[in-house]
């Protein structure tokens, strides 16, 4: 589950992008506090961004670079 925080640049956190995309702005950066990973778009740092638990995050990035992600059932 993830919590929302509706000012990433107001959090204090340092976000960090992936070091795979190169020089692409549409991006996913990331900051880690407190056992949690915080999301945001780097196209839009003082908009929001999503916590999550840093072990739910590690098993999901586990999952997309295994490809092991199973789509989800209505």
């Amino acid at each position: 589950m993830s919590k929302y925080l509706p000012n990433a640049a107001a959090s204090g956190l340092t976000f960090k992008k992936s070091s795979f995309s190169g020089n692409n702005v549409n991006c996913v950066e990331y900051a880690v506090a407190s056992g949690e990973v915080v999301v945001r778009d780097s196209k839009n740092p003082t908009g929001p961004a999503l916590r999550y638990d840093a072990a739910a995050f590690t098993a999901f990035v586990n999952a997309v670079a295994t490809d092991a992600l199973v789509p989800a059932t209505a």
